[in-house]
């Protein structure tokens, strides 16, 4: 694959036409359009209102990619058991994403139902987004970059891959997505 992206370049002067690799990593200017604070940042939730950040100051908020076909799909039931046992402290957003082998294809009233009717879940969901790659938003550009976030920079690698933001607005935590919501290991930091 190496090669023959080598080889676009030459190919294009041949035939007179450019030809672009289009990066996976954000531009240097999407990342000064993100903000760096986590409360300043805004998205649209899954029934088209806005969920921002800045309402959850004072909170601890667990930022997790969901998909409604994957072997981790599960997890959305310790997910909602975990905010049930802590909302007083904890808001759980799931972020619906299609970008690991397309095992989020519905639209955003798909996704909700699934959800409600499979998993009971009731803590906010966002509209479908991406959590990588040129058109990754810019809550997850601020969870996965460390010059936005100030701890480490991250790779979101597959489905439920969890953030746990502090209520001063630090990210405190990052979570593979085989560790599960429940486990001591994530818990230990919001109780």
């Amino acid at each position: 694959m190496n090669f023959l992206i080598t080889l676009l370049p030459l190919f294009g002067w041949i035939f007179g036409t450019a030809y672009t690799v289009k990066s996976s990593i954000p531009s240097d200017e999407a990342l000064r359009q993100a903000s760096t604070s986590f409360y300043d940042l805004t998205i649209e939730d899954i029934d088209g209102g806005l969920l921002n950040m800045a309402d959850y100051k004072g909170k601890y908020v667990l930022c997790v990619n969901v998909a409604s076909k994957c072997g981790y799909t599960p997890q959305y039931e310790d997910l909602e058991a975990l905010y049930e046992q802590y909302q007083d402290r904890l808001v759980v957003i799931g972020f619906p994403c299609n970008q690991f082998l397309r095992q989020e294809p519905g639209e955003n009233e798909e996704i909700k139902s699934f959800c409600q009717k499979n998993y009971g879940v009731s803590f906010p969901l966002t509209t479908k987004i991406d959590v990588k790659g040129s058109d990754q938003h810019p809550i997850y550009q601020w969870l996965t970059n460390q010059e936005l976030d100030g701890k480490s920079s991250h790779i979101v690698k597959w489905n439920f891959h969890k953030f746990l933001v502090n209520p001063e607005g630090k990210l405190i935590g990052v979570y593979p997505s085989k560790v599960n919501p429940l486990s001591e290991e994530l818990t230990a930091k919001i109780q």
